[in-house]
């Protein structure tokens, strides 16, 4: 029965960092459009952004490694079939990947350097949207 709750652990979890991984990027988009003269603002929403980073980043290695325990403790994904887990792996790779960049992109905000504007902080927060969609549908799936 253990393998009930890990799995509903795993769920819980990469809902939650999802949760991060959308919202940190709109964090983004109001700081892109943040103008000079607003410190007050500017601050509040670093704040925001920091913790949200900080609270988020553990979930999303806490939802790791619930998925390791269930793909090497129980076998998920595993014989004949099992193409759809390393599409989706590499997908999650991916996604980790963008939450490091995330906090690159955070750095850059604290150190005054963000080159970029609110419009490339929108299409980027897509990102992880088009991401859960396709791991879901290769999980619910499994087409190859």
């Amino acid at each position: 029965m253990l393998y009930l709750e890990i799995k509903s652990l795993h769920i819980i979890l990469v809902t939650s960092w999802f949760a991060g991984l959308f919202y940190l990027p709109r964090i983004f988009v109001n700081l892109a459009m943040v103008p000079a003269a607003s410190a007050a603002e500017r601050d509040r929403l670093l704040l925001m952004a920091g913790k949200l980073y900080r609270f988020m980043t553990p979930i999303g290695y806490l939802a790791l490694l619930s998925g390791l325990w269930l793909w090497l403790g129980v076998g998920i994904g595993g014989g004949i079939g099992g193409g759809w887990l390393h599409a989706k792996l590499t997908l999650v790779a991916a996604l980790v990947g963008y939450n490091h960049y995330c906090r690159r992109l955070l750095r850059d905000f604290e150190n005054g350097r963000n080159t970029r504007s609110h419009v490339w902080y929108r299409w980027f927060n897509e990102a992880p949207v088009i991401v859960l969609l396709l791991v879901t549908f290769l999980v619910i799936l499994k087409p190859f």
